[in-house]
């Protein structure tokens, strides 16, 4: 059984790894902190803190390191995340001030967020699945070529271009968005995309063919916004930290090319009360992701939640990173309500 005093030590032992990467000794913990007792005392709560698996011996003779269970406890209860400086909260202003699009406002997300924290930073795409198509243009090129773009009211946009196989006139023009526009516009997705099919599904006349080719080409950016996405910064870090990892980083590194591992794992994290989530080491390992812990804030979209947050090394800064991922989440909340008021 771990006293209080036991807990505070281990609170201190976590606080001091992660700062100083050396392992802790109870004569550090009597010099840095004060626990009115001796250090044949804080021995004594290390020793039972070690009984029960929270922190470990690198090596014999040495001090002491959490281990992954440890890690967990000090988020779970002992860990108090730490306001952002008034600098910092500035920082988050003015990078992801005034963004282009949503692409844009993605990616200044996770590299301000890497910056901040000095990990890798991710970010989950709002989910489109439900919203729906507000709005379908199409612009000539040439006689055969189209650029499609499709707008949602959950500020998707996507652009594509379309060879049609015949030529097309002004005329031919405005009758085919005229009637792909009535089939999709004002529906959700995945309704729009089941008209699309139906269409394709029937008879299929020669004077219809651009249309079909048009249908054909608008079902694949409808499905693209149906699936997940993932944006990331800072990948360049894992290196910089790679003394960190008792192992190899490359899992890791196949996890930022792959995404789908990510993105599966930050969706089953479990939030508190705030909406902040931590998975530490171990507990990623059947994503092949033992050595790392990721910690992610929600955001609110129009279209349901998402998650940002930053992934690395277990020993890692668990309050600042939390709350950096909070405070980005939060201003990227206000900045898509925003979005959504001005529309």
């Amino acid at each position: 059984m771990v006293t209080d005093r036991g807990l505070q030590v281990l609170r201190a032992i976590v606080q001091d790894y992660v700062e100083t990467h050396e392992p802790v000794g109870s004569r550090s913990i009597v010099d840095r902190h004060s626990f009115g007792v001796s250090a044949a005392t804080i021995r004594n709560d290390m020793a039972l803190l070690e009984d029960e698996e929270l922190i470990t011996a690198p090596h014999t003779s040495s001090g002491r390191v959490p281990t992954d269970k440890g890690y967990r406890v000090f988020v779970n209860h002992l860990a108090q995340l730490r306001p952002l400086s008034t600098a910092q909260r500035s920082a988050i202003e003015s990078f992801l001030g005034t963004p282009a699009d949503l692409d844009d406002l993605m990616v200044r997300t996770v590299r301000v967020l890497t910056q901040l924290t000095g990990q890798v930073a991710l970010a989950q795409y709002p989910s489109f699945a439900r919203a729906r198509v507000t709005h379908v243009e199409l612009v000539a090129l040439a006689p055969n070529r189209l650029l499609i773009v499709l707008v949602t009211d959950a500020g998707g946009v996507s652009q594509r271009v379309a060879q049609l196989g015949v030529d097309v006139d002004e005329s031919g023009l405005a009758q085919l968005r005229a009637r792909v526009s009535e089939m999709i516009t004002g529906r959700a997705i995945g309704e729009a995309s089941d008209r699309l099919q139906s269409l394709l599904d029937g008879e299929e006349l020669p004077s219809e063919r651009a249309l079909r080719t048009l249908a054909g080409v608008v079902m694949d950016e409808l499905g693209e916004f149906r699936q997940e996405r993932l944006v990331m910064a800072g990948a360049a870090t894992l290196a910089r930290r790679e003394h960190d990892f008792r192992g190899s980083i490359h899992p890791l590194l196949e996890a930022i090319e792959e995404q789908v591992t990510l993105l599966r794992l930050m969706s089953e994290m479990v939030t508190d009360e705030h909406g902040l989530a931590a998975s530490i080491g171990t507990e990623n390992a059947s994503f092949g992701l033992g050595e790392a812990s990721i910690v992610t804030s929600n955001y609110a979209a129009p279209s349901g939640m998402a998650r940002v947050g930053v992934m690395g090394p277990t020993r890692m800064d668990y309050p600042s990173n939390l709350a950096a991922a909070r405070a980005v989440a939060r201003y990227l909340t206000r900045m898509l309500d925003e979005d959504e008021a001005s529309r």
